[in-house]
């Protein structure tokens, strides 16, 4: 499975205001609308981290890059990618007329953090410090300003922020891998069977699991430590009786 990694960093929307407090602003005062600036993204498993911006690149070929990767991903991880990065992505492919990438899965690390655990905030730079990965780069608002203003020296703290940003990702993704229960499954892409979350052959069987009307084997992955049953059941004997 082709699992990709990615992060995006937007510029703000920029407009003339009256106020610096509770005000609506209208779209006849809009200046510009944010835009994806730039992006980092790495296949899960391999060493490079790709990086592309409007400083390198026309803004059309930097989206098209972004759209060549995802085209080629069976699964996508992000960090609140589905309500963020992902429409944002998808409105910059529109914008550019480029028709819809491949169908892929997405795997939102935010949503997993939410589900499963109960940190005392489930931002990444929080989660993967309390996990041991280290931070996120500081950075302050101005960085964004200095970018959209061409600053070249700017522009290499950003792409050293975003690709730290991808590192850390990945990191969480594998730590937190064996508590995702949705993952894609790496069945599906395999010849062998193997572990639906990590792809790991290293399964031991650990019981069985029990619906209502049938018994499945039950495993634990020894490397990401995930559970999973085997796909074909074993029926109930006949004099069983179930709900009705």
């Amino acid at each position: 499975m082709k699992i990709l990694l990615l992060d995006i960093e937007t510029s703000p929307n920029t407009a003339y205001v009256w106020g610096l407090w509770n005000e609506n602003i209208p779209l006849a005062r809009l200046i510009d609308s944010s835009q994806v600036l730039c992006w980092a993204a790495k296949w899960h498993g391999e060493s490079k981290i790709m990086f592309d911006s409007i400083h390198k690149s026309k803004h059309k070929n930097m989206i098209k890059g972004i759209h060549s990767l995802m085209d080629e991903a069976d699964a996508i991880v992000h960090y609140n990618g589905s309500r963020f990065d992902i429409p944002t992505i998808n409105k910059e492919f529109l914008l550019h007329k480029f028709s819809p990438p491949a169908p892929y899965k997405q795997i939102d690390l935010l949503q997993v953090a939410r589900k499963q655990f109960r940190f005392t905030s489930n931002k990444l730079d929080y989660v993967a410090q309390k996990l041991g990965f280290g931070n996120k780069n500081e950075t302050n608002f101005q960085l964004w300003v200095d970018c959209m203003n061409k600053d070249s020296a700017a522009w290499k703290i950003m792409e050293a922020y975003n690709k730290q940003d991808v590192l850390l990702l990945e990191k969480v993704y594998d730590h937190l891998k064996g508590w995702i229960k949705s993952h894609p499954n790496h069945n599906a892409y395999s010849s062998k069977v193997c572990c639906p979350n990590c792809g790991s052959s290293k399964l031991q069987s650990r019981g069985t699991q029990r619906s209502r009307t049938a018994i499945y084997q039950r495993f634990q992955c020894q490397s990401c430590g995930s559970w999973a049953r085997s796909a074909k059941s074993e029926k109930l004997p006949k004099d069983s009786l179930v709900n009705i």
